[in-house]
């Protein structure tokens, strides 16, 4: 192994699994200055996620880095979704190896929980809505998730969000958001919350149209992936801005 290279660590979302991000992790691998590595959350081997505590979704991941760090990588790129943006944050903010970090649709903010609680009104706007969530994505699939998933997993997934809310503050790293516009799943508060609170002097949010949840399955993943390509081989803007595609 040559430990010129770089790695990238990808970390799926809630619920979901590597399958999420599509043949992301395939195209990432034709670059030959990336050694690209993704795992699975405990216990989102299974079809129903229970039984798990937030906590062993942290420890995993930070044996998953620590993995990398300790077999002489020295630069490690973090790209999360969902659920695995806040993780990916949580990394960031502790281990300064992470020299870029990319969050799609980072759920510090989530439909229908509101203080480690079950927002009834938003609950009932996500079921109303649930065609939208559904779009662009495998149908069945993402019902399953939704409908099958333990409320005492929902809950684990509000104390993780709890517990990683101040990390954002700690993270220096140039950071690159992308948020769906058509995303109901992680309201805009929470990518707000996100791109307002890094402190890095490269801190970009990109604001795609009629994307939703599903970035990197969506219709319009090609270009979700080619501007995380881009900015994990380009030297990165010393700005904060915000860019609407």
């Amino acid at each position: 192994m040559c430990f010129r290279k770089k790695a990238i660590l990808m970390i799926h979302g809630f619920v979901g699994g590597c399958y999420d991000f599509g043949s992301f992790h395939n195209e990432l691998q034709l670059y030959k200055k990336f050694d690209v590595y993704t795992y699975t959350l405990p216990a989102h081997e299974k079809f129903i996620v229970n039984d798990v505590k937030y906590t062993e979704w942290i420890k995993e991941s930070i044996k998953q880095i620590e993995f990398l760090i300790n077999n002489g990588y020295k630069e490690i790129y973090l790209i999360g979704h969902s659920m695995g943006g806040v993780i990916a944050a949580y990394l960031a903010s502790h281990y300064k190896e992470v020299k870029k970090l990319v969050l799609a649709a980072p759920a510090f903010r989530y439909f229908y929980f509101k203080d480690g609680k079950v927002d009834i009104k938003s609950l009932n706007t996500t079921l109303k809505n649930i065609s939208e969530i559904l779009k662009g994505a495998d149908t069945e699939q993402v019902v399953s998730r939704i409908l099958k998933t333990p409320i005492s997993t929902m809950i684990e997934f509000t104390k993780l969000v709890n517990h990683c809310q101040n990390c954002v503050n700690y993270i220096t790293c140039p950071t690159l958001t992308i948020r769906g516009m058509d995303d109901i799943v992680v309201p805009n508060e929470g990518v707000e919350f996100v791109h307002n609170g890094i402190k890095s002097k490269s801190n970009t949010l990109v604001n795609i149209k009629k994307l939703n949840h599903e970035c990197f399955t969506h219709k319009k993943n090609n270009e979700v992936k080619n501007i995380i390509k881009e900015f994990l081989v380009k030297r990165p803007k010393n700005k904060k801005e915000i860019i609407e595609l």
